[in-house]
């Protein structure tokens, strides 16, 4: 037999709310949380496309090696799994068309 390990979502404390935009779509996210993850809990898993056959790219190794969660910021490309969301964060797509 054997026995669940507790649950402690509870005890969980968060950081406070702050607003970020991608494509210029208003979200939510924890202070201090990275990029990859607000979007990946916000369920948008298409970050970029693919530069040959323009697939859809998302995140993927979660440690900035892999370059598939590349976003703009300030005009310069940097993996989302490396950013800090900070308040008023204006984060722009490499996708070719936006979904709809």
């Amino acid at each position: 037999m054997f026995q669940l390990a507790p649950n402690h979502q509870d005890d969980i404390v968060r950081t406070a709310k702050i607003r970020f935009t991608f494509d210029g779509e208003s979200f939510l996210a924890h202070e201090g949380e990275t990029l990859a993850a607000a979007l990946m809990r916000a369920k948008l898993l298409h970050i970029r496309d693919a530069p040959g056959d323009e697939s859809p790219r998302g995140v993927f190794c979660c440690m900035g090696l892999c370059q598939e969660c590349v976003v703009q910021v300030d005009g310069k490309t940097i993996e989302s799994c490396r950013l800090s969301v900070s308040p008023d964060l204006h984060v722009t797509s490499l996708r070719r068309q936006l979904d709809t």
